[in-house]
């Protein structure tokens, strides 16, 4: 059972993908969001759909896939939490979980285009393993906690502007993170129960076809337990909160590849939880 919003922004419809079917949320609740994930919504929706009080949903060619999640509160990400990114970036592995921010308007569908900005001359793609949070977490006492309070797992992009990045960051790197359609995510949200573990998924990317990315969860230097915990001595982790957990190595930042520019395609994925492609095209200005 995977959650997802099919439809064109602003309209989209809530829906849940089994067996190649989709299948109505809108009996439960208006979208899915903060407020449907912490009043119980994955399993209210598991339920109705177990005695058949879901109606089918026959979708349209073609219909748009929206972001699994109604825009989030707040989109927290981690920063070089692999090793060997770490490395590639010129940086030694952090000691404590690096927090950044990205504005929530970065999340889009995992198909729609992604806008390169106008003065924009290295543009990166980061595949991650996005973490929606199910209910408020605040001070948790122990990591071993912390997987109680997660939804699910989506597929997240975390593209980046490399020079706003770091040039002109002033020391910090949410301006290189930020710009309008910067966080492609889904298809689906997949539930937590569902997922496995999530530090055994494979995560891997592409441009144009070609190999980019390719590695495994095993390798995150902070867990996600260990980020949910971190992260809740410092900020009140809301329903419907995207974390991205981190990328591994292969982006251009590395220098082994070239940046992104418009009309190239990327395409990044995790086994068992989704993959996605974008094309890059200018901004409208």
């Amino acid at each position: 059972m995977e959650f997802m919003r099919l439809g064109e922004p602003g309209a989209e419809v809530p829906v849940i993908r089994e067996n190649g079917h989709y299948f109505r949320l809108d009996s439960l609740t208006a979208d899915i969001d903060g407020a449907f994930l912490a009043n119980d919504g994955i399993e209210r929706t598991r339920t109705a759909h177990v005695a058949g009080e879901l109606a089918e949903f026959i979708a349209p060619d073609g219909i748009r896939i929206g972001s699994p999640i109604a825009r989030p509160m707040a989109v927290l990400c981690i920063g070089q939490n692999y090793a060997a990114h770490a490395a590639e970036s010129g940086d030694l592995p952090p000691e404590i979980p690096i927090l950044f921010y990205k504005h929530p308007n970065t999340v889009v569908g995992a198909y729609d285009d992604v806008a390169v900005p106008p003065n924009a001359t290295k543009v990166d793609w980061e595949i991650e393993l996005g973490v929606v949070i199910g209910k408020r977490a605040r001070y948790l006492a122990s990591p071993e906690d912390a997987l109680d309070y997660v939804a699910g797992y989506v597929t997240s992009n975390d593209v980046s502007e490399r020079d706003y990045q770091v040039a002109q960051s002033g020391g910090q790197w949410s301006k290189g993170k930020s710009s309008e359609t910067f966080n492609p995510l889904g298809p689906a949200l997949v539930p937590a129960l569902e997922a496995g573990d999530p530090q055994q998924l494979r995560l891997w990317s592409k441009v144009n076809g070609e190999p980019r990315q390719d590695s495994s969860t095993a390798d995150m230097i902070f867990s996600v337990a260990t980020i949910i915990h971190h992260l809740s001595q410092y900020v009140v982790l809301e329903p419907g909160d995207l974390i991205n957990t981190g990328t591994p190595q292969g982006v251009a930042l590395s220098g082994r590849f070239p940046y992104l520019r418009a009309d190239d395609f990327m395409e990044v994925g995790i086994d068992g939880i989704g993959a996605q492609r974008q094309r890059l095209v200018p901004a409208v200005v």
